[in-house]
């Protein structure tokens, strides 16, 4: 899960449509592939990554060059320098989804399976709808019946192995979508930088966060990395935070709401198919249970039903956007 600005977007709320410019179809499914695959993948990369590396120290120097380099990059295309007030707001997100958000899922990965991460984080946009009406917007009866079939798919994986072997990790797991969904929907109230440079400043806090709190927590850095850490380093920071970020903020301005958020109900699938290929990762019968349930869910809360158009005229397009899982 690797969010940035726009992808800590609002609740399952429809608001006024906006102009949309033309779609190019090839450019389309190129960024649908992108994200898919690259943040579907992620999870087993960052499994990779903190067999030998700490994980809070993986994360802090990750977000901390990503987010250093993409502010670097705005502010020398004219973009503004984040305000006080915006800086302050940014570490407020900073802390809930890459601290809580993606920080405990790499503490989580060191003894649980990348494809049971995955499968936890897809159920964001669940609680997204959840704590919804804590933040003025009411859920629909589709959405509350998504999620009690949503929890369900986590209660199903509850009664595996992995997650009863490791009931800590278990615990610290379920804090990332719960911290993700919170920061996702606290972002609408709170006064952020315009444009990507929303995403740099949550990124550059975060990472900051992270890396004073890799010491603290006694987390000892390795003298010697591993090609193969290395390697997956660098492909979250480029390819998760970089590249998925850009096909999916173009997704969002190209395509309807439901196709640029469907990455929310892919990714687990992508992630657990991913991790019993490459990594070899267990496939019991409670992971196919949650994983339909889940994903099934998630399409309920995403997937806005069509509206029956007025006899005055045509109804106009409807937008909405959902949290996901940087």
């Amino acid at each position: 899960m690797y969010p940035l600005c726009e992808r800590t977007v609002s609740s399952p709320e429809a608001v006024a449509a906006v102009p949309q410019p033309a779609a190019n179809p090839r450019t389309v499914w190129l960024a649908l592939a992108a994200v898919y695959v690259i943040w579907g993948s992620t999870y087993f990369a960052m499994r990779v990554v903190v067999e030998t590396v700490p994980p809070f120290f993986m994360a802090g120097t990750r977000f901390l060059v990503a987010g250093g380099g993409m502010a670097l990059f705005l502010r020398a295309r004219g973009a503004a320098w984040p305000t006080q007030r915006e800086w302050l707001s940014s570490a407020v997100l900073g802390l809930l989804m890459f601290v809580l958000g993606n920080g405990t899922v790499a503490m989580a990965e060191r003894h649980l399976s990348s494809g049971v991460a995955a499968v936890v984080c897809g159920t964001t946009p669940l609680w997204v709808a959840a704590m919804s009406p804590l933040f003025g917007v009411r859920a629909s009866r589709r959405e509350w019946f998504g999620l009690v079939l949503g929890f369900m798919g986590v209660g199903a994986l509850a009664f595996g192995d992995d997650l009863r072997a490791e009931p800590l990790s278990a615990a610290i797991l379920m804090l990332a979508p719960v911290s993700w969904a919170a920061g996702s929907l606290l972002s609408r109230k709170l006064s952020l930088p315009q444009g990507a440079m929303s995403s740099a400043a949550q990124m550059l806090t975060g990472g900051v966060a992270m890396s004073v709190l890799s010491p603290l927590l006694g987390e000892k850095v390795p003298e010697v990395f591993t090609a193969r850490a290395v390697m997956a380093w660098v492909y979250l920071g480029v390819f998760g935070s970089l590249i998925a970020y850009t096909a999916y903020s173009y997704l969002l301005k190209v395509t309807r709401p439901a196709v640029a958020t469907s990455y929310a109900y892919v990714n687990p699938a992508i992630a657990v198919l991913i991790g019993v290929t490459l990594g070899g990762e267990h496939l019991g019968t409670e992971m196919f249970v949650a994983l339909g349930l889940i994903v099934g869910a998630t399409v309920l809360v995403v997937v806005k039903p069509a509206a029956k158009p007025a006899l005055s005229g045509p109804l106009p397009d409807q937008r909405c956007e959902l949290a996901s899982r940087l």
